[in-house]
């Protein structure tokens, strides 16, 4: 543990470095500094796992003092039986691509050029694996030109050097055995700083960590192998991560989707960190909603946190169009008055989930919680469905201000095709947690015990009073097909055995009390009439 929180106050302190960089040359919260810091920490990972596993497949590396030294010693035969050795899923790099040949080479001419032209080298070698893709097919470049974010040219190769130097300072490497959860506090540290947009958070990255382990360790209850992950609105990935943690990361192939090219960025950072490399040609930046890549592709996992509200009126009209009435059978959301931006676009999302599901395909969905109630329309028109096709697996209640960055109630929704209409479960954990400060909001927060509650809850199906139910498809359908845990709780009402007598002197001991607590009120009255005729005009 000691180790892991030291590893991540030295990442911490190098974005903080890697801005002061930034800023000193004028790109302090510059609309490209974002590219700068994850573009640089993509290469710090890329050049980090690398010298990992080139130390695992030559057992003469891991000896050397110098790293840079031996590998440009290498024949060139050797140097590609090592790549190969390595494996495809791992970054491909070459001696010169090194951060320490950077570092080596800092008092050469054009050193910015240099930068640029092995970021470059590293891109090209590397495209297959590493690159996202767009829904047309097109591949993304890994790497900009960063030198030339500079607009004075004079400053660009002190520029390149900082950035360098920043590198040089420690390395990943001593993390590579490790799973990687606790990069997700890395993570939410970059995306605080940087998922803005106008001023805005983009709250659809913005998945807890508890709910995040919680969702997975719902849906894995056993292991499983050879399966398909997909998220529609991945973010940086975190429902993924926790998911494919869950799963095996040998054991899983992850398909996303996402309009945001920043979260796509992200995602496929958080792949390379978690032994996920072979799924990075599986990232799609898209619009899942009116232009899906994985439309005719079936998922047996699919976990989500869509965006809630978001104004989709500019193709909106598209999606009414026959081709899509399959996919959005309880209907699409009409287009307020004056405001756009409140269209309910998660109940798209759903609708894409459940039809993007295999045979035996398992879903968690985040929900405002305000859907598992709704009397009418598309809230409920979906609810109805689940159920009818047997479907609802359950439903959690979280805590209030369990995600910092909203103020929305939310609920976790379990899908199950195989799921057991007799024993669905849901759970009311909105009375758990600690609420502490997180910035300028409040955040609730779980102990481990409290996730192990409610995971308990949903995996057992062992009614709790006031906490959990276990009910049936019929109950449900009773209840006009509410997925409240509240509605379905027993009233309880304790009885007390009195006497006549004790009965008698409780009665008179209200009524006493009740006769001074109007004598009470009469002084109160008037006294407050007085004062009001004093009351004069100055």
């Amino acid at each position: 543990m000691t180790k892991d929180i030291n590893f991540i106050a030295q990442t911490k302190s190098l974005i903080v470095n890697l801005k002061a960089v930034c800023a000193n040359y004028g790109l302090g919260n510059d609309g490209n500094e974002f590219k700068i810091i994850t573009q640089v920490f993509l290469y710090k990972f890329m050049n980090d796992k690398f010298r990992y596993e080139a130390k695992r497949k030559n057992k003469t590396l891991p000896k050397t003092d110098n790293f840079q030294q031996a590998i440009e010693k290498m024949k060139a035969d050797d140097y590609s039986f090592l790549l190969a050795k390595i494996g495809p899923n791992v970054p491909k790099l070459y001696p010169h691509e090194m951060i320490s040949n950077l570092y080596n080479k800092q008092n050469e001419n054009d050193f910015a050029v240099l930068f640029d032209n092995t970021l470059r080298s590293i891109s090209i070698n590397n495209t297959e694996i590493f690159s996202v893709k767009s829904a047309s097919g097109a591949k993304d470049k890994m790497f900009d030109e960063l030198s030339q974010f500079i607009s004075d040219s004079s400053q660009r190769d002190a520029f390149c050097k900082a950035l360098v130097n920043k590198l040089f300072e420690f390395s990943f490497e001593d993390m590579f055995t490790e799973k990687y959860d606790f990069f997700a506090t890395i993570f939410e540290y970059l995306i605080k700083d940087y998922n803005t947009d106008s001023g805005g958070k983009y709250a659809e990255y913005y998945t807890p960590h508890a709910v995040a382990r919680i969702m997975a360790a719902i849906m894995v209850p056993a292991p499983v192998k050879q399966v398909t992950c997909y998220d529609p609105s991945a973010g940086s990935g975190t429902l993924l991560m926790n998911l494919a943690h869950a799963i095996g990361e040998e054991n899983c192939s992850i398909y996303s989707e996402d309009i945001s090219q920043k979260s796509s960025n992200m995602l496929r950072l958080n792949l390379i960190l978690n032994n996920l490399s072979h799924s990075i040609p599986n990232i799609i930046k898209t619009n899942t909603i009116s232009e899906p890549y994985y439309l005719k592709q079936k998922f047996d996992y699919i976990v989500s946190n869509p965006p809630f509200k978001l104004d989709f009126s500019d193709f909106r009209d598209d999606l009414v169009k026959d081709s899509f009435k399959e996919r959005f059978f309880a209907g699409i959301p009409k287009v307020p008055g004056n405001k756009k931006g409140s269209m309910a676009i998660y109940l798209l999302f759903i609708q894409h989930i459940m039809y993007s599901l295999s045979k035996t395909g398992k879903a968690a969905v985040v929900v405002p919680t305000g859907f598992i109630t709704a009397q009418s329309g598309i809230e409920k028109s979906i609810r109805e469905q689940i159920v009818e096709r047997g479907w609802l697996r359950g439903v959690v209640s979280m805590p209030i201000n369990i995600f910092a960055s909203t103020g929305t109630n939310v609920s976790v929704l379990f899908i199950d095709k195989q799921a057991d209409d007799n024993r669905i479960v849901l759970v009311d954990a909105t009375k758990l947690g600690e609420t502490i400060k997180d910035g300028k909001n409040q955040r609730t927060v779980l102990t481990s015990a409290e996730e192990k509650r409610i995971i308990d809850a949903m995996n057992k199906k062992k009614a709790v009073d006031n906490f959990c139910v276990v009910i049936s498809a019929d109950d449900i359908r009773s209840k006009n097909y509410s997925f409240s845990a509240g509605q379905y709780f027993e009233i309880k009402i304790e009885y007390l055995d009195i006497t006549a007598e004790e009965f008698a002197a409780k009665l008179s001991d209200y009524q006493s009390k009740l006769q001074q607590y109007f004598k009470e009120s009469t002084v109160l009255d008037k006294r407050i009439f007085g004062l009001l005729k004093d009351l004069k005009y100055e």
